[in-house]
């Protein structure tokens, strides 16, 4: 009786201390995961306040919401140094060929506030970032058939000469999302895209923003300047090669930051002094320079 009850005991104790070490081994083998759950948490929650963030000052900097009008924004003041969020971006066409770029056009003596895109009648375009469609409309001497999305990182994007709309005023739409259909409608001579960025009626050039070719942004963030001059005018060949401009001057006024730059290093590339490369982007000497950032040069 007493070795059965030794037998019992003992087997008690092995059942007891498996069953501890199996724990341990689960505990072990749960922390790793629970570090990376924490991790991505954390992502998470900082990506959600930057959101938040974000919106609060786009609802600074917008006085008003309409669906009728694109430009109504004239008399606001412009922000100053404000940081856009390119992050989480789709490119508004597959397509790669810029056939105009961003400029005045002397032939027709006005400025061209966006790039045009080369792309086909029926062509899917999409919405560039996440954002709310403020205006769906027809204007027969100008954009056509164009849509305007206002987007949490503070820019609208304009999409005109379009075939057919996909979507309505007021309609919450994600990056990616198709909005309309390529066309040759409005003031257009064949069918292409026309893209522009904006913050309020402050038109950016969409080249310091996307890469067409490359099918990428340029950055992860740009910073918005309204002090920036505007470029003199360039113009793109159907191959979509920047052609010189007037004046046998270089096709952009513009350098992207590439890794070992320096203020002094860009400055003496293109002629100028490290005084006016700040005073062009509203840096300091003392400005550490990131890889993909875009500088203006003259």
């Amino acid at each position: 009786m007493n070795k059965l009850k030794i037998i019992s005991l003992t087997a008690a104790l092995f059942l007891a201390t498996a069953s501890s070490v199996s724990a341990q081994d689960l505990i072990a083998r749960q922390a790793p995961v629970d570090r990376k759950l924490k991790a991505i948490d954390s992502l998470v929650l900082k990506r959600q306040i930057e959101k938040e963030a974000a919106a609060t000052a786009v609802a600074d900097i917008y006085p008003s919401w309409n669906n009728d009008y694109a430009h109504v924004y004239g008399g606001v003041p412009l922000p100053e140094n404000f940081r856009i969020d390119l992050r989480g971006f789709s490119m508004p066409t597959t397509n790669r060929v810029v056939t105009s770029r961003y400029g005045y056009r002397s032939r027709w003596r006005r400025n061209h506030k966006g790039l045009d895109i080369d792309v086909n009648v029926g062509d899917t375009i999409y919405a560039a970032f996440d954002g709310k469609v403020r205006v769906v409309r027809y204007e027969r001497g100008g954009y056509g058939k164009y849509v305007v999305i206002r987007h949490p990182n503070g820019l609208e994007t304009f999409y005109g000469h379009m075939s057919a709309w996909l979507v309505e005023p007021n309609q919450e739409v994600k990056s990616g999302q198709p909005i309309g259909l390529g066309g040759n409608t409005g003031r257009s001579t064949g069918s292409h895209l026309h893209f522009e960025t904006r913050v309020l009626s402050k038109a950016i050039n969409p080249e310091l923003l996307f890469d067409f070719p490359n099918q990428d942004v340029t950055a992860d963030y740009y910073v918005f300047n309204p002090t920036t001059p505007e470029p003199k005018s360039s113009s793109v060949s159907a191959e979509g090669k920047a052609q010189p401009k007037e004046g046998g001057e270089g096709a952009s006024p513009y350098y992207k930051v590439r890794k070992g730059d320096s203020l002094y290093k860009i400055a003496k590339r293109h002629g100028i002094t490290v005084e006016k490369l700040c005073r062009l982007n509203g840096l300091s000497k003392r400005t550490i320079l990131r890889p993909g950032l875009v500088l203006r040069c003259s």
